[in-house]
């Protein structure tokens, strides 16, 4: 059956969030809404299911795909499990020190860089990004808080790709895969007549070119590259030794996932290889499960990557009267997104790009974590059945386990 291709735009950072947000699209026993971020988890979570974790992940073939791999930890147990294959060609098992892409999971150390040079007090959340960036964005644009990138209540209008440069089939794929993009030509992106969207801080609208702009906003106050900011403060201290930002470098080095994409005819094509510029600051990292599982536990325990009272402006949605441009609640945070899903409440972030598929998310207090990778091979909406089936049986009810 043919399927609608869908855009990397319009995929990103929905591949969970959106859909268990949308009642109607999941079993009534997994509809959800976002939860204040003071409300406790109302529900006790359950000992691990291993024949529920590991069916979520061996279904391969709803939706296609070619691996998958999930790592469940935390105080109330852990589990590992993996199904089909990191390489078609060598039919190499995916291991748990694979690499692969993680696509806007970046969002969540830019977001974490970001709010430690502001509780150093080097950088004012509340303050416009164009007085750290002067002439950057066009004069026409209302001010935009820093703390409004990080939540994505920006209102920056859309950005505007040239035909020629659009990858909105799988052939446009494959054929701009190298293609190089600098920092200052996905600014340039942005239309310098064209309005708001709206006034920034009064709803929100998920846009990865918040984090571009995040990004150079920490290039500015360091005088460093993003990516060596990131390192310096949060790869090595806390020893992710297989997270990276490959910039320029289209190749993923060492053992891992590779990732494929299906072709108009059927086919596919692998899409490991491809220059990771277009998405720089808003999706460019490679990490494994074990990194972000590091990652995620490191930045919920307080006064570990951040100061308490810092962090929990991570766990902050806006205001109720800000809502979603769909009308739905709001449900990003500085750098988070949140979900609740079987009435426990998760915060994390989802990562896509081409042939990738990846989230890493947590219970606020750690009692469990997950983190998984798959490689979809179809870009369109059967992608959430994947993420719909894992986030079920990592906090399905103890009356609905065996």
């Amino acid at each position: 059956m043919t399927s609608t291709f869908l855009s990397r735009r319009a995929l990103v950072g929905a591949a969970l969030t959106a859909t268990l947000l949308t009642a109607a699209a999941a079993p009534a026993a997994m509809a959800s809404t976002p939860s204040p971020a003071a409300s406790p988890a109302s529900t006790t979570l359950p000992p691990l299911d291993a024949a529920a974790l590991r069916a979520a992940i061996s279904d391969l073939d709803h939706p296609q795909a070619t691996a998958a791999q999930l790592l469940v930890s935390g105080k109330a147990g852990q589990w590992y499990g993996t199904a089909g294959v990191a390489d078609r060609r060598t039919g190499a098992p995916v291991r748990q020190d694979d690499t692969f892409r993680a696509g806007s999971i970046t969002k969540v150390f830019v977001a974490t860089a970001v709010l430690q040079l502001s509780a150093e007090g080097r950088l004012d959340l509340d303050k416009p990004v164009q007085d750290y960036l002067p002439g950057l964005l066009p004069d026409g644009y209302a001010p935009i808080r820093v703390s409004q990138l990080l939540n994505h209540t920006s209102g920056l209008p859309d950005e505007y790709i040239p035909d020629s440069q659009r990858t909105d089939t799988p052939e446009q794929v494959l054929e701009h895969r190298y293609d190089r993009w600098t920092p200052m030509q996905l600014v340039a992106t942005l239309p310098e007549d064209a309005p708001m969207k709206f006034t920034p801080g009064t709803k929100q609208e998920y846009r990865g070119m918040n984090y571009v702009l995040a990004a150079l906003l920490l290039e500015k106050v360091t005088g460093k590259p993003y990516g060596k900011v990131i390192g310096d403060r949060i790869l090595r201290p806390l020893g992710l030794c297989h997270t990276s930002f490959p910039g320029d470098d289209p190749k993923i080095h060492g053992p891992h996932v590779h990732g494929y994409l299906a072709m108009s005819d059927g086919t596919l094509q692998d899409v490991t290889e491809y220059n990771q510029s277009e998405a720089w600051g808003e999706g460019e990292i490679i990490s494994t499960t074990r990194d972000l599982d590091r990652f995620i536990t490191a930045l919920f325990t307080p006064g570990k990557v951040l100061p308490r009272t810092t962090l929990d402006k991570m766990f902050e949605l806006p205001a109720p009267e800000v809502r979603m441009v769909d009308g739905s609640p709001a449900r990003y945070s500085a750098g988070l997104q949140t979900v609740t899903v079987n009435g426990v409440t998760l915060w994390g972030k989802t990562g896509e790009r081409y042939g990738y598929n990846s989230a890493m998310m947590a219970t606020r207090d750690l009692r469990r974590s997950a983190v998984y990778s798959w490689t979809p091979t179809h870009r369109d909406a059967s992608q959430v059945q994947m993420a719909l089936r894992i986030a079920d049986a990592v906090t399905k009810p103890a009356a609905a386990t065996r």
